[in-house]
């Protein structure tokens, strides 16, 4: 009985990852919502154009400026 050779379909190698932009953050930080906060952040987002990312940041450095004008712990 003659030995067949099955036909293998070969994918083509996968390309190495680009390395990631400089503007990607090494720094992450996990946040839990309420389900009433995650509502509010996606009409934020659709209203603003802007991701959730750059809101928490945004007001993140908000409440550091309120803490710095009254002299609080920063």
């Amino acid at each position: 009985m003659p030995h067949r050779q099955k036909a293998a379909i070969k994918e083509p190698r996968k390309q190495a990852k680009a390395p990631k932009s400089e503007k990607t953050s090494k720094n992450l930080i996990s946040l839990k919502l309420s389900d009433q906060e995650r509502r509010i952040m996606e009409r934020i987002t659709r209203a603003t154009s802007k991701d959730a990312s750059e809101i928490i940041r945004e007001a993140f450095s908000f409440w550091v400026a309120k803490r710095q004008r009254l002299c609080l712990d920063i």
